[in-house]
């Protein structure tokens, strides 16, 4: 079955989805939605005046967006909990299209990108818009945060923003020694709220964060304001229903090629803003997962709508769909019910809203524009070498215009992307009287001046053993191979080329070579349906499929493990004891690079290991076996995310009712009893936290539980006392495919970073008593059980 977005089918049966609020019948469930939806509606009334101040369009524009962003976007998307409404991601092109073609232009531009939108969902093709990198995405947003900090700073001082980035700098030292009015006051105390509030200490239960930080700064800068009667300019709405609409007018007959360009702009930035907030947002919640085409066909439909209405573009937000699930939201019913609450505020309680000071607004973006710089982000892309795309993207939209960064970052990301695909390995040995040349990686063009140097180096008449690890192979480096063999052999040496995956080179020499890169044969680590070629049955004998796999096996591998296995054949003296769950997804030799011979695999139903003498005697002779009889030197217990036993536990699955069909798997669950009391879930440590957050906090304390379990084993105990036997834990997440660590000191599981981060190995073939080896380092030590 085809995916839609991470895991989850694109089309789910009415009655599974619920799409719409009313088909909900669990109470607690409604209330929930309710309150979150109040807690939303009053994050959003001022941010959605803030941008439409920083965009330059009528504030009521704001608020209709913000209204139809929450009820549009939450009857037709594809979301559980995203909410939508004005994106500060489009308040430079929204102000740049204002100042170019007027408002009512804008609106057209709005209502037309909305029309594009809904004709990329329908088209399913929302996919495309996550072909541009995310630090394309994140550097845009932080370049837009800047440049809204930088031009609303100035309107918290007193004065008026400049046309660009660098005349706001230029003239921003002026600005701060000439301007002391009453808005400085107001854009003060509004800043020093937002940055102090989540900083003061709890009273009781009651903690500042459960109010919004935003309705807290700005209200109080109103109230003062108002009560101290300063003169400052106060936000200013139509007087009626019929003064709000200000919606779209036909452009001149020579702008159409410029609004051309304004369409598809914003329904690039406004539809990837969306994408990437929703895939963001769905790893806060363990509900249905985002459905990306009907989610662009809702932001479709709500920007139509929003421009024909005389609103601002809508996208998906990111800060107050996080407030959506931390409040409690767990369905499109708080998205909607937030949109409601605002039209009737506006329409109730108008004469409130234009009590807010321009200044307190104006605050408020430059609070929220240097947020959107995360150095956590900077720090994150640092790490997987792609900070020079984001820092870029950032520096082009502040310093030329939005569209400009954007396409600076893109061009930076594909020669990045161009340069790690066409990677080239060249490493040469000499081996007794023969040089060895591995090859890993692409071989194109690119890679020809430095293979070639290399080929260069090797001895004239040497015997060369060229072995070629490549997926692709194109005709310059055919060529530059063996014109380089020919001169080689002519010279009196010899060349035996081994081809590992596909033979390029022996397909080039006789035949057309493959067009495309290739996967390397062999199983490898990528399960079945993911290496199934394309046209072949859905539905698959599972005996056929293990039957192909052991052809390949025979074809690909057997011959080069046979030599290894005929030594394992008569003994084995594996490293350490690894146990670990029964999930078909965790692979104990993938995860930490092991091979035949290195592990002595304990698997069950979430790696518990009984307390000794207990009724089931399974765990505990695997254990007394690989102390006693395998002596090894160390015993692993590692945990993985997303745990169907640890779900279970957590759930209270085996204190249900009795059933015949899961009497086995109730009494092998009450051997966590003990995990649930680690991890607090007693306690009610548990509550409140989000499904993904629960279940990982329960599988860790569930690792350090069975570790102590261990220690009741008298033959563990005493190994580990006198030195022979270190206990360690591991915890496999596998959204990001990353083992972390147990630190016995802190009791917290950190990731592996690198090769410099893993514990030392325990060296091997082990000579001598087990206690003259070195214990690893980290977490490899006693557990403070």
């Amino acid at each position: 079955m085809r995916n839609d977005a991470q895991g989850a089918p694109p089309e789910q049966p009415e009655a599974a989805s619920s799409p719409l609020p009313g088909t909900h019948t669990d109470r607690k469930g409604v209330a929930a939605d309710v309150g979150a939806s109040l807690v939303v509606f009053l994050v959003a009334v001022p941010l959605s005046l803030g941008i439409a101040v920083a965009s330059g369009a009528p504030l009521i524009a704001g608020i209709i967006a913000a209204v139809v962003g929450g009820i549009v976007v939450g009857l037709i998307g594809g979301s559980m909990v995203q909410v939508s409404g004005p994106a500060a991601g489009l308040t430079i092109i929204v102000a740049d299209l204002i100042m170019t073609y007027g408002w009512r232009v804008t609106c057209l531009i709005t209502l037309l990108a909305g029309l594009v939108q809904l004709t990329l969902g329908v088209f399913r093709i929302a996919r495309a818009a996550l072909a541009i990198s995310p630090a394309v995405v994140h550097g845009m947003l932080a370049g837009v945060g800047v440049t809204i900090a930088l031009a609303q700073l100035h309107v918290v001082l007193g004065g008026a923003p400049q046309s660009s980035a660098l005349a706001n700098i230029t003239d921003l030292p002026e600005q701060i020694a000439h301007n002391h009015t009453a808005a400085v006051a107001v854009g003060v105390i509004t800043i020093a709220i937002l940055f102090g509030w989540n900083r003061l200490p709890a009273i009781g239960r009651i903690r500042p964060g459960m109010v919004p930080t935003a309705l807290v700064a700005v209200g109080t800068a109103t109230v003062i304001a108002t009560l101290g009667r300063w003169e400052v300019e106060t936000v200013a709405l139509p007087a009626s229903i019929s003064d709000a609409w200000n919606g779209p007018m036909l452009p001149e007959s020579g702008q159409w090629h410029g609004i051309a360009l304004a369409v598809a702009a914003v329904a690039m930035v406004a539809s990837v803003e969306s994408l990437l907030a929703a895939i963001a947002v769905d790893r806060l919640h363990s509900g249905r997962r985002v459905m990306l085409n009907r989610e662009l066909i809702g932001q479709g439909a709500a920007n139509t709508v929003s421009g024909a209405l005389g609103g601002l573009p809508i996208a998906g937000a990111i800060v107050r769909s996080t407030a959506n699930v931390r409040a409690g939201g767990h369905s499109p019913l708080s998205t909607v019910l937030h949109g409601v609450w605002i039209l009737l505020f506006v329409v109730l309680f108008a004469h409130v809203v234009e009590m807010i000071p321009m200044a307190a607004l104006a605050a408020l973006l430059v609070f929220s524009g240097a947020q959107m710089v995360s150095v956590a982000r900077l720090r994150d892309l640092r790490r997987h070498h792609e900070a020079s795309v984001y820092l870029v993207t950032l520096a082009g939209v502040v310093l030329i215009g939005l569209l400009e960064g954007v396409f600076l970052g893109f061009a930076l990301a594909m020669v990045v992307s161009l340069r790690r695909l066409t990677k080239l390995t060249v490493v040469t040995e000499e081996r007794a009287d023969r040089v060895h040349v591995t090859v890993h990686g692409s071989l194109t063009f690119l890679g020809v001046p430095r293979l070639a140097h290399v080929l260069r180096t090797v001895p004239q008449g040497a015997a060369v053993d060229l072995d070629l690890h490549v997926d692709f192979m194109d005709h310059a480096a055919f060529e530059a191979i063996h014109a380089w063999r020919v001169d080689h052999e002519r010279t009196g040496g010899s060349v035996d080329i081994d081809e590992v995956h596909e033979k390029w080179y022996a397909r080039s020499s006789t035949r057309s070579a493959p067009a495309a890169k290739t996967i390397p044969k062999g199983r490898w680590w990528a399960p079945w349906e993911m290496r199934r070629e394309s046209g072949t049955a859905p539905e698959v004998n599972p005996l056929g499929l293990l039957t192909a796999g052991a052809r390949e096996y025979h074809a690909g591998t057997a011959d080069r493990m046979r030599s290894v296995m005929s030594r394992l054949a008569h003994g084995q003296s594996p490293t350490a004891l690894f146990v670990t769950c029964a999930d078909s997804r965790v692979v104990p030799n993938l995860i930490t690079a092991s091979g035949p011979g290195d592990l002595f695999t304990l698997r069950n139903v979430g790696n518990l290991v009984p307390p000794h003498g207990s009724t089931d005697g399974s765990a505990g002779a695997a254990v007394e076996y690989a102390v006693n009889v395998l002596r090894v030197p160390s015993i692993v217990v590692c945990g993985h995310s997303h745990c169907g036993a640890m779900r279970a536990l957590s759930e209270k699955t085996h204190q249900g009712p009795e059933e015949a069909e899961t009497a086995h798997l109730r009494r092998w669950l009450a051997n966590g009893e003990g995990s649930l009391r680690r991890a607090g879930a007693d306690a009610g440590a548990l509550a409140g936290l989000p499904g993904p957050e629960v279940l990982r906090r329960l599988a860790q304390a569930n690792v350090v539980e069975q570790l102590g379990n261990l220690m009741g084993y008298p033959v563990v105990r005493e190994r580990v006392e006198s030195g022979e036997l270190t206990l360690s834990g591991m915890y496999y997440d596998l959204e990001t495919a990353k083992v972390h660590l147990l630190d016995a000191g802190t009791g917290e599981f950190s990731p592996v970073q690198g090769v410099q981060d893993v514990p030392e190995p325990v060296p091997y073939p082990r000579e001598g008593t087990a206690g003259d080896q070195p214990s690893s380092s980290g977490a490899s030590s006693r557990p403070s059980c």
